[in-house]
Parts: C-alpha cells; structure tokens; sequence
C-alpha cells in the first residue's frame, strides 16, 4: 500500500467537491497496488514527462496524474477528464489554455475583416 500525498492544485480541486465526491475520486488512486503500478492497464496509463514517469489514472469524471517516490504516490494534479486542460496536459502542447483561447478570438476576428472586404 502507498502513501498519497497532493499538491496544492490538487487539494484545491477536491475543495471544490462534496466530501462524497472527493472520496470516489481518491479512492482509485489510495487503491493502487505494486503490480498495478509496475504493469499499467486501463484505467491506469504511464508517459515519461522531461525524464519522469508520470501515471494518469481515470476516476469517473476526473484524471489524477501523478508520480513514484518509492513508496508513495504524489498526485500532480486532478483535472477534469473533458477540460482543454486535460487535454494539453497530456498532449503536452507547449501552450496554456488562455493562449489557445487568444488565437481562436483572433482567428475569429481575422474572419470578420475578409467578410468585410468582399
């Protein structure tokens, strides 16, 4: 059985939830055992991050990514499986979600002055 340990974006997300809530979300991931880990299977996923091991695991409406240190597990972050956040974080877009939001409202506006023009 491993330790669990959150940073501080994780302990603000679960603050957001019902006790109920943050309770089936961290279950899955205070479940894990030695072998789930060492042989990463749906819901559970692996990727190397800049060096690192960094494990993603499904709960429900939620993804927790987190690291290794021997016996204890660090959740990263908790996010929501269908965010733009979710979706860069693990695509690992060099890029922040206000950046991508910039670009659709420019590409929009661009759009706007070609109809003008005509």
């Amino acid at each position: 059985m491993f330790q669990v340990t959150f940073s501080k974006q994780c302990l603000t997300e679960l603050q957001k939830l019902s006790t109920l809530k943050q309770m089936e979300v961290i279950e899955p991931l205070s479940s894990l055992t030695e072998n789930q880990i060492n042989k990463p299977s749906e819901p559970l996923g692996a990727f190397n991050r800049e060096g690192r091991m960094v494990y993603r695991l499904r709960s429900g409406d939620y993804r927790l990514y987190f690291e290794r240190d021997d016996s204890t597990l660090h959740a990263i972050c908790i996010l929501h499986r269908n965010s733009l956040t979710d979706f860069i974080y693990r695509t690992k877009l060099p890029i922040t979600e206000e950046q991508l939001i910039e670009q659709h409202s420019s590409f929009w506006k661009y759009l706007d002055t070609l109809k003008r023009s005509n």
